[in-house]
C-alpha cells in the first residue's frame, strides 16, 4: 500500500505517525511547533483530530467525563478544535514539511471535509471502527483507511473488516488500547498476530498509549507496519493526552531503534547462514579418541567422545548412531575420528 509517498507493509520500514491530538490546546500555532519538532524529530505521518463538536456528539456528552479527565468529553472537544479554516492552514504546514498529513474525523461531515481537504488516506479512530455511517462515508472516497481497534474484539474488527472491503479495500488495522496511559499488562500485543489473521501481515500496526516506546518496538518485531503514539514538545504541558505522549527525544529514539529493530525481524531458521560458518567450525564437535583404539575394537563411551572443533566428519548428533561400531584401522588418542575408519 503506498500513502502519499510512503510505502507500507511488511517489507518497509515501519513508519512513525506522531499523534498532536488535542495536545495543542486549540491553538494554531502551537499545533504548528509541535508539527515542526515531530518532523525534526523522525515523523513520517503527522496527525490532527477534526473535531466538530455538535456533530459527533449530542448535549448527552456534556454529562461524560472520561476517567482520565476533569471536565466532560464535550467541553474538553470544543476548547481543544481548530476551526476548518485553521486545520486547512496546519494540514498545508505539515505539507510544506514534506511530512504527509494525517487527520481522524470524528463525524461524517467532517469527513466531508476532509475529503475537500484531498487528504490521501483516513485514519479512523477506534470509537468508529463500528461506526458504519463514518466508515462508508470515507471508504467510499478509496483512499487508504487506517483503522483503529481499541474497544473492540476480535469479532467486531472481523465485522468491520468484512464491511469495508465491499467498497474500500486498502484497509490497515492499528491494534489499540484505549487507556491513557495503557498498563503494560493490557497492551496485549499478541493482538497484532490475531489482527494479522483477519487481514494479513502488511496490513497491521500499533497505536500505542503506554508512556514509553518498549510496545512500538514490540510491535515491529511482530511485524507492525505502522506505528502511533502521541506527541509533544514537553511533558509539562497541561491536556489528558500528555502523559501518554512521547516527547521529541523520545520519537527520534522510536525512529533509530524501530529502523534496527526492522532490521532485525524477519528471516528463518529453515537453513544455516554461511556467516555462522567460522563459528560452526570451531564451535560445533565431532568424534575424538580419548584412548588408543586398536583395529577392530568397538567404539564405545569408554573411548570416543565428542570434542571441538568441528575437524572430524562424525558429529555430536551422530554420537549413538556410531556407538558399538567397528574401527577398521589404528586410532591414536586424541585424534578426531573419520567416518571412513568405521564399519
Amino acid at each position: 500500500m503506498k500513502i502519499g509517498k510512503f510505502d507500507i507493509g511488511y517489507g518497509f520500514r515501519p513508519k512513525i505517525i506522531a499523534e498532536l491530538g488535542i495536545n495543542h490546546n486549540g491553538s494554531l500555532s502551537e499545533a504548528k511547533k509541535l508539527a515542526e519538532l515531530a518532523a525534526e524529530s523522525g515523523a513520517d505521518f503527522i496527525k490532527s483530530q477534526m473535531h466538530i463538536s455538535d456533530a459527533e456528539m449530542s448535549s448527552k456528552a456534556k454529562e461524560v467525563i472520561p476517567s482520565h479527565c476533569e471536565e466532560s468529553i464535550y467541553e474538553i472537544i470544543d476548547d481543544c478544535a481548530l476551526s476548518i479554516d485553521e486545520e486547512y492552514e496546519l494540514k498545508t504546514f505539515i505539507d510544506s514539511l514534506g511530512k504527509e498529513y494525517l487527520c481522524t474525523p470524528f463525524s461524517g461531515k467532517a469527513v466531508e471535509i476532509l475529503k475537500e481537504f484531498k487528504v490521501n488516506a483516513f485514519k479512523i479512530g477506534s470509537g468508529e471502527c463500528n461506526n458504519q455511517y463514518v466508515l462508508k462515508k470515507a471508504g467510499l472516497f478509496k483512499k487508504p483507511m487506517i483503522i483503529s481497534t481499541g474497544m473492540n474484539d476480535l469479532l467486531s474488527c472481523k465485522k468491520t473488516y468484512e464491511y469495508v472491503k465491499n467498497f474500500n479495500s486498502n484497509i490497515i488495522f492499528m491494534h489499540t488500547t484505549n487507556l491513557y496511559p495503557t498498563p503494560q499488562r493490557l497492551v496485549r500485543l499478541g493482538g497484532i498476530s490475531e489482527l494479522q489473521k483477519i487481514i494479513d501481515k502488511d496490513s497491521v500496526g500499533l497505536s500505542d498509549h503506554t508512556t514509553s516506546n518498549l510496545a512500538c518496538l514490540g510491535a515491529v518485531a511482530l511485524g507492525g507496519v505502522l506505528l502511533e503514539r502521541h506527541f509533544t514538545d514537553t511533558k509539562e504541558r497541561i491536556g489528558p493526552d500528555i502523559i501518554n505522549s512521547m516527547t521529541p527525544e523520545e520519537l527520534r529514539f522510536l525512529r533509530k531503534e524501530s529502523e534496527q529493530m526492522f532490521i532485525m525481524r524477519g528471516g528463518s531458521k529453515k537453513s544455516e547462514i554461511p556467516q555462522e560458518d567460522d563459528t560452526r567450525d570451531f564451535a560445533f564437535a565431532t568424534l575424538v579418541a580419548i584412548k588408543d583404539i586398536k583395529k577392530g575394537s568397538l567404539l564405545s563411551t569408554d573411548n570416543c567422545i565428542p570434542k571441538r572443533p568441528s575437524s572430524g566428519d562424525i558429529f555430536a548428533y551422530e554420537y549413538d548412531e556410531f556407538l558399538g561400531r567397528q574401527t577398521k584401522i589404528d586410532i591414536s588418542m586424541d585424534t578426531h575420528i573419520m567416518r571412513d575408519w568405521i564399519i
